[in-house]
């Protein structure tokens, strides 16, 4: 018979080698670097040099999104954003029919809304999203057959390669725009705005007689020139809707040109053109039914979407102040603001350490009186670590706006510049996210909000409760510090410091003339239209001065 007691102490034993033998793995796997929580400890604070950088002309075809309008920033200066488009065919080849006759061209593209009441007549009452400057601005919007052929690559000595388009070539597509389209009424063209009401449409069964009544989200709509589509696709040669290529060099597609709507207030908004844009044409043509009388007519519609190559078209005039700030940084000791602004606009250029670099430690941690080419900053904090035993809890980078310069109000709408609702902050020496944006630990701070996501890593802004505006940015580079600290081959690369209008796009776009610094920008910058003025790592802001914390764990 077994010794119930002897069991128990022979498992006892068993299982505190488990649980220590598992806790060696687990110490050697983390190399003493203990979790993200920093229980309250009091952080050591590192100087950080940090300096603006302009955004000169960019790669802008290809957006998932795109901006329309023009955006008096009081902040920032002027940003008139104009757009080009392919169109395609629906269904190539298609069936016109004998002597077809045009009735309606309108072209559709929804708007980012929500929902935000019930209307008592029925459907919906929304808000527009992504909608910046005065909601009630106006602009003059002209719709034009584009003469210019855009194309998704190209040949070069036998190798295909990626066309670019950037910000700054909106003179090519206007020189070569032809006909006017969307020639009607005022709110259609020279008094357009973004209309938020719900649109309602009405169809009559031609049996019944009865009328049914259908409500769909907020979307532009404009009615476009029947007599050139009418020559353009429905009269066109078979041949020409024969295929994409064919018809994409026959139809080059849609330029949309924005401009001051007389003394209106203008406004700008951000939309998805190819996702659900569409021309949508209405006609009548013969009957193919034999048994009908010839001069028979019947219904029939013929679809163009909004897809194919794009390119949005930027022209910013900036304010002196901003201007002459990302023109002329100060790359040596930082900059005392950090400009930050999307489109062709500018990003902040981060180094974790200052420069100094008179000292160094050696593998006993014996302090050697000579540079070994790296941060004396970064020196110590590697030295603390290895040496004393100190455990790299949290690392943060915390961004104080600028609230006072970025309160400034539009001196006719008196209202205050948009603020972004997130930073990204990336490997701006290799255009790659950072460690701690790829760890898999960020979760969703809140499930409705898809731009809510990556929260752990931070970069959203915080507002505050009384103003209603924005205090700071908070990034979390826990990871990326602890691989500085525990590698010292790790090369302490730059950082870049952007807007961006959706943090789940971490590909970057090319600038058309490269410097020493960048060479490259974040394509979720290129999307956004705002901006923020943040404290650098030299302001005199006191506790707002841009400082790396990290947050440690120290023996007794």
């Amino acid at each position: 018979m077994y010794n119930t007691s002897f069991i128990k102490k022979i498992l006892i034993v068993a299982t505190v080698v488990l649980l220590y033998s598992c806790d060696k793995d687990f110490n050697a796997i983390g190399d003493d670097l203990i979790g993200d929580n920093h229980f309250g400890l009091t952080p050591e604070n590192y100087d950080v040099l940090a300096y603006n950088q302009e955004v000169t002309p960019i790669q802008s075809n290809g957006l998932p999104i795109n901006a329309l309008g023009i955006y008096d920033n009081p902040v920032f200066g002027t940003t008139t954003a104009n757009y080009n488009t392919q169109v395609a065919l629906s269904e190539y080849a298609p069936t016109i029919g004998d002597a077809p006759e045009i009735e309606s061209v309108v072209l559709s593209v929804p708007y980012f809304s929500h929902i935000t009441a019930a209307d008592p007549k029925g459907g919906s009452v929304y808000a527009l999203d992504s909608i910046f400057g005065d909601p009630k601005g106006k602009i003059k919007l002209s719709v034009y057959e584009s003469g210019v052929q855009t194309r998704a690559s190209y040949f070069d000595t036998g190798n295909q390669l990626a066309q670019l388009y950037y910000t700054d070539e909106n003179a090519n597509f206007d020189n070569f725009k032809k006909t006017l389209l969307n020639d009607g009424k005022a709110s259609e063209n020279t008094e357009f705005f973004f209309d938020a009401a719900q649109k309602i449409d009405s169809t009559v069964d031609a049996t019944t007689k009865k009328v049914t009544v259908t409500y769909s989200a907020p979307e532009m709509r404009l009615h476009l020139n029947n007599a050139f589509f009418q020559a353009k696709i429905l009269n066109a040669p078979a041949s020409k809707l024969s295929s994409a290529d064919v018809f994409q060099e026959y139809f080059r597609g849609l330029y949309f040109k924005v401009e001051k709507s007389g003394s209106n207030t203008s406004n700008m908004a951000l939309i998805d053109f190819a996702k659900s844009g569409k021309i949508t044409i209405k006609y009548k043509a013969r009957t193919a039914i034999t048994t009908d009388p010839e001069a028979t007519m019947e219904d029939k519609t013929l679809v163009l979407t909004l897809t194919g190559s794009t390119v949005n078209l930027l022209q910013d005039a900036k304010n002196a102040v901003y201007d002459n700030a990302i023109k002329n940084p100060n790359v040596t000791e930082g900059d005392d603001r950090l400009y930050l602004k999307g489109g062709q606009g500018s990003v902040a250029v981060i180094d974790l350490f200052d420069k100094t670099d008179l000292i160094g430690y050696n593998s006993d941690g014996v302090l050697q009186n000579a540079p070994n080419g790296v941060s004396d900053a970064l020196d110590e904090i590697r030295n603390n670590v290895t040496t004393k035993k100190w455990l790299v809890n949290e690392a943060n980078l915390v961004f104080y706006i600028d609230s006072d310069n970025m309160s400034k109000a539009d001196p006719v709408t008196k209202l205050l510049a948009d603020e972004p609702k997130r930073v990204y902050l990336y490997d701006l020496t290799n255009n790659l996210p950072l460690i701690d944006y790829s760890d898999g630990t960020s979760g969703v701070l809140t499930p409705t909000d898809p731009k809510s996501t990556k929260y752990v890593f931070g970069g959203i802004i915080d507002i505050d409760a009384t103003t209603k505006r924005g205090k700071t940015y908070k990034v979390r580079i826990t990871n990326h510090v602890r691989n500085l600290v525990k590698d010292a081959t790790a090369v302490n690369v730059k950082l870049g410091l952007a807007v961006t209008q959706d943090i789940s796009i971490i590909a970057s776009n090319k600038l058309k003339a490269k410097n020493s610094v960048i060479s490259e920008a974040p394509r979720g910058s290129v999307i956004s239209p705002v901006g923020t003025i943040l404290y650098g790592g030299k302001s005199s802001a006191g506790d707002k001065k841009l400082k790396l914390e990290i947050y440690y764990t120290k023996p007794n």
